[in-house]
C-alpha cells in the first residue's frame, strides 16, 4: 500500500495517524474566533487544522426550489446559509501564517477552482475534498494538476463512484491520494459508522484510508484508529452552544484534546504483532510463573520421585513441563528444601 506525504509528516499504514482538527466554519466569521480555533487545534497536538474555503455563489444556486429551502441559523435556504458561513477569503493568508506560527499545518476544503489557486499559492502541502464533492471531476481534476497529495472524503459513495474519482485524480497523473471513508449525517448514528468499510476501500485501491467523523464523542475516532485509520478528522469548535451550523456536533477543547491523546495511547497499545511478554512484564514473567521445588532436603546422589518436587512460584527453577524429565535423575548437589530444582543440580 502506498504511503503519501503532508509537509514533513509520511501518511500511511505503520505511521501515527494523521489527526486533521476541522474547524471547518465554526469561525462564525470572526476572524479573532478563528485565530481562536488554531490555538486549540495546536495545544490539543493536532497534526492539521482545517477550514472550509467556499463562496455562496460558486457552491450554491440561489433557487426557490423546494430541496433547497432551510430553517436554520437564521438563513432560508442553502444559498444563505452558505453566505453565513463562508470563510472571508483574505482571512487564509494569515490563518496559514498563524498555523505555522504555532507548528501546525494549515489546511482549508476548496470549493471552487478560485479557492483551489489561493490554497496553492499559500503553499498548503494537500488538499482535502469533502465527500459532496466527489464526483465533481472537473474540481478534482484541477486539484490534481497542483501536484499535492489529495485526501479525498468518501461519505455516501460506493466502490465505483470512488473509482470514478480515483481514476480521475489518477489520469492526470497524481498517485498521491488518500481516502476518508464517512458518514454523512450530522451527528452520525454509531450504526451507520461502518468501520468495516474501511478495510474493502484499502484492498480496493491500495492507498492511506482514513475516516472522517461525525459521531458524538471520542469513542469511534479510537476505534477507527484502532481499525486501522491512517487519516483522522473531526469537527471541534470553542462552544455546543454557539449558534452555528456545525457547532452541535463538534468536539469542545477539552475533549478535542482527549481525542488526540486517546488516539496516541491507542496507537502505543496496538504495537506489534508478534505475540511475546513485553520488556516490562519480565519481572511478571520470574515472579508469577511456578517452577519445580525441593519439597524436602534432597541429598546428593539421591533418585529424584515425585513425592520429592513442589510446583510453586517463583518461576526461577526449570518449568513445570519438565516435571517427567525430572523424576527418575539423580542429583548430582544437594538440594535444599524450598530451593529451585535446576539442570546444574542434577
Amino acid at each position: 500500500m502506498r504511503q503519501i506525504r503532508i509537509g514533513e509528516r509520511v501518511v500511511g499504514p505503520d505511521q501515527p495517524c494523521f489527526i486533521i482538527a476541522e474547524a471547518g466554519s465554526n469561525h462564525d466569521q470572526k476572524l479573532s474566533q478563528a485565530h481562536k480555533l488554531v490555538d486549540l487545534a495546536a495545544d490539543a497536538r493536532a497534526d492539521a487544522v482545517k477550514f472550509q474555503s467556499f463562496v455562496a455563489p460558486k457552491i450554491a444556486a440561489s433557487t426557490t426550489h423546494p430541496i433547497a429551502r432551510i430553517h436554520f441559523g437564521g438563513a432560508n435556504s442553502l444559498y444563505e446559509l452558505y453566505e453565513k458561513m463562508q470563510l472571508p477569503r483574505e482571512w487564509q493568508a494569515e490563518l496559514s501564517v498563524h498555523s505555522r506560527e504555532r507548528g501546525i499545518i494549515f489546511l482549508s476544503t476548496p470549493f471552487d477552482e478560485e479557492a483551489v489557486d489561493e490554497l496553492d499559492e499559500l503553499g498548503v502541502p494537500a488538499f482535502k475534498i469533502a465527500s459532496f464533492e466527489l464526483l465533481h471531476l472537473p474540481l478534482l481534476r484541477h486539484v490534481a494538476k497542483k501536484k499535492k497529495p489529495v485526501i479525498l472524503s468518501t461519505g455516501m459513495a460506493n466502490l465505483g463512484d470512488i473509482e470514478q474519482a480515483v481514476n480521475a485524480i489518477r489520469g492526470v497523473g497524481l498517485e498521491e491520494i488518500a481516502l476518508l471513508h464517512c458518514a454523512i449525517n450530522y451527528p452520525s448514528k454509531y450504526e451507520s459508522v461502518n468501520l468495516a468499510a474501511m478495510d474493502t476501500m484499502a484492498q480496493a485501491f491500495q492507498v492511506p484510508i482514513g475516516y472522517s467523523d461525525h459521531t458524538p464523542g471520542i469513542s469511534v475516532p479510537i476505534a477507527a484508529v484502532a481499525r486501522g485509520a491512517c487519516i483522522f478528522e473531526k469537527h471541534f469548535t470553542l462552544n455546543r452552544q454557539l449558534p452555528g451550523a456545525d457547532h452541535s456536533f463538534a468536539l469542545e477543547p477539552d475533549e478535542l484534546k482527549a481525542m488526540v491523546a486517546g488516539i496516541r495511547q491507542a496507537e502505543a497499545a496496538i504495537g506489534s504483532p508478534i505475540k511475546q511478554a513485553a520488556a516490562d512484564e519480565i519481572e511478571h514473567l520470574a515472579r508469577g510463573r511456578r517452577s519445580l521445588f525441593a519439597s524436602v532436603d534432597i541429598p546428593a546422589g539421591t533418585v529424584i520421585t515425585r513425592e520429592m518436587v513442589s510446583i510453586l512460584r517463583p518461576g526461577v527453577g526449570l518449568a513445570p513441563s519438565l516435571l517427567e524429565m525430572v523424576v527418575g535423575r539423580r542429583t548430582q548437589h544437594a538440594i535444599g528444601r524450598n530451593e529451585p530444582i535446576t539442570w546444574e543440580k542434577i
